[in-house]
């Protein structure tokens, strides 16, 4: 009798890096100690950002881009620009937060790179712009986390792009990453050398990238059209979607060519007569359409330097990172601000990335080589009388740091202080956001100005920023926690929890029903239609209950495909043992 041990395969704790661009999102990894970056189910290296909804079904990336034509009322892209917002994007009569739709790339993602790797992966790193304020981290990381993702750091994107840049470089230097995305720009000035990457200052603009430059295609191909079909064109959903995908076509054609043929058959029809438009754009008209944006990006390339105390000839490198820096003119100018050819090592739709995952790795105990140094980009501060912000920590603060400051009270016996935090730059506080407050009381009675109010900003490496108020006179204190402001509901956090359930159900039937005896088959079945019918139910009850039955299914499922793995995994150890056996006997002979 041949006595078989059966040994569980050792699976490496895997950190997933995400970059969740407005226009692409791509998701990489570290194996062996090198990254790498996953392609999806399309075999693409990156996935669009759009999100469709058809007949109750979800269809994401490519999938959804290419019908964005026929379904552009229920499709939707660049949504980046919502997060941290209360936007509601109606799809198909149902109303869905940016959280959700940026939830469901993330999601396709992680399927895709548990394909790949053959195994589930829980967490991650997801990047965000530099210049992202509380509420959109926040909202990112909900996102992930909607996405069946435990998001260990939310990472800023210029410096995970310096991360992947500078994995191998063994010389000191200070680098200038230069990030013009889809929807968004940011400029960051890091000192790396000897493992040790430091961000010097950040800067930047949340609502400039290539999206704006489409737009500006898009305008002047409008402006060309005859007005009464200009008009129709323009209050059809459709057809103003086919115009802005050839705007995005034409802006990309026009990187490496001097001219591009805008060519839109059967656009529309006045009088049942079909209208076709052709148009020539040169990129000198394409160029003279976007400079104003292109030199709004040198303001924020120069307030970097200023705030990291340098001058362009500091700079040893510039880094390009972002499709929207392919753009011939991006390059030209940045070449004529910095003096220096841009470095052409990096793939800018791919390195960021790679950095996240490289920071993945840091996390998991993989890598114990790196130091990474970043701060915070907008400065913290407190509302003083008058409304005057008054800074405690202000942007370009290597975290996590903590910061003191002492105040008082502005009215004779004043028995408590509001403390209000405000994140931005602006000398009065209504031109900056506030993130949070609270009240401190039972302050003694005493002329304004005696009382001793010790605030305390702490401010950790994720950027989760706890602020403390205490009374010196009496000891009495109070603080809150600010994690930004979440634009989901208690409701729709338990409607998304009960899709990803439904979702993991379908997965697991799809790819092990054949291991599923008829009647389990049936029950994940009846299981996953319980949830989705009550998706929208006004009992909250009622939905956890059928959430929770399918959990129950779910693990018997679960333990069964567990069960005919090891007996798989068993068998093949048996016949490999068998063909030893026989090779040796043979040998022997």
């Amino acid at each position: 009798m041949i006595s078989i041990l059966l040994k569980r395969r050792k699976i490496m704790r895997t950190v997933l890096g995400f970059d969740s661009g407005t226009s692409n999102s791509v998701v990489a990894v570290i194996e062996n100690g090198q990254p790498v970056v996953i392609a999806n189910a399309e075999g693409a290296r990156t996935t669009p950002s759009v999100v469709a909804l058809r007949k109750d079904e979800y269809i994401v990336g490519q999938k959804a881009k290419n019908q964005r034509i026929v379904n552009a009322k229920n499709t939707i892209s660049s949504v980046k620009r919502s997060m941290g917002t209360r936007t509601k994007i109606n799809l198909e009569g149902k109303d869905h937060s940016p959280e959700e739709i940026t939830a469901k790339v993330l999601q396709k993602l992680k399927v895709d790179a548990e394909s790949y790797l053959g195994h589930e992966v829980k967490e991650a790193v997801i990047t965000v712009p530099a210049y992202f304020d509380d509420s959109q981290r926040t909202a990112v990381k909900n996102a992930g986390e909607i996405a069946g993702l435990e998001v260990l750091r939310i990472i800023n994107e210029p410096t995970a792009a310096a991360l992947a840049y500078g994995l191998d470089k063994n010389t000191n230097e200070n680098i200038l990453v230069y990030d013009l995305g889809g929807g968004t720009f940011d400029v960051s000035i890091l000192d790396i050398g000897d493992g040790v990457f430091e961000v010097k200052s950040t800067s930047g603009d949340t609502h400039l990238g290539g999206d704006d430059f489409d737009q500006k295609v898009y305008e002047y191909i409008l402006s060309e059209m005859d007005e009464k079909v200009r008009k129709i064109v323009e209050k059809d959903p459709n057809a103003r979607s086919r115009v802005m995908q050839e705007s995005e076509r034409v802006k990309i054609e026009l990187s490496s060519s001097v001219e591009a043929n805008v060519n839109l058959p059967f656009l529309t029809a006045i009088d049942n007569v079909p209208v076709h438009f052709e148009l020539t754009i040169t990129r000198a008209k394409f160029e003279s359409l976007i400079e104003a944006l292109v030199e709004k990006t040198k303001k924020s390339v120069d307030q970097a330097l200023k705030d990291a105390n340098m001058t362009i000839k500091d700079i040893n490198q510039v880094v390009l990172v972002g499709g929207s820096t392919r753009v011939p003119l991006v390059v030209e100018r940045l070449r004529s601000w910095i003096g220096k050819e841009p470095c052409k090592g990096v793939n800018p739709d791919e390195v960021v990335a790679i950095g996240a995952a490289i920071q993945g790795s840091i996390l998991s105990g993989e890598r114990n080589d790196i130091v990474l140094l970043d701060v915070t980009p907008l400065t913290l501060s407190i509302e003083t009388l008058g409304g005057v912000s008054d800074s405690v920590i202000s942007r370009n603060t290597t975290i996590p740091v903590s910061q003191t400051k002492v105040y008082s009270t502005a009215a004779d016996n004043q028995p408590q202080v509001d403390i209000k935090v405000y994140q931005g730059e602006r000398k009065m506080v209504e031109g900056n956001k506030m993130i949070g407050n609270f009240v401190l009381d039972g302050i003694i009675p005493a002329p304004r100005g005696v009382p001793q109010i010790e605030v305390v900003f702490d401010l950790d490496a994720n950027g989760i920023l706890n602020v403390s108020a205490k009374d010196k006179a009496t000891g009495k204190s109070q603080s809150i926690t600010i994690t930004g402001n979440s634009s989901l509901t208690e409701s729709v956090e338990r409607r998304n929890g009960a899709e990803q359930t439904a979702y993991r159900a379908e997965k697991l039937l799809k790819e092990h029903r054949d291991k599923f005896e008829d009647e389990l088959a049936e029950d994940l079945e009846d299981g996953i239609k319980a949830v989705r019918d009550n998706l929208d139910t006004e009992n909250p009850e009622v939905l956890d209950q059928s959430v929770s039955e399918l959990n129950d299914i779910l693990m018997n499922a679960g333990e069964i495909v567990y069960k005919a793995a090891m007996e798989k995994q068993a068998a093949d150890e048996a016949a490999k043992e068998a063909e030893t056996s026989e090779a040796v006997v043979e040998d022997a002979e």
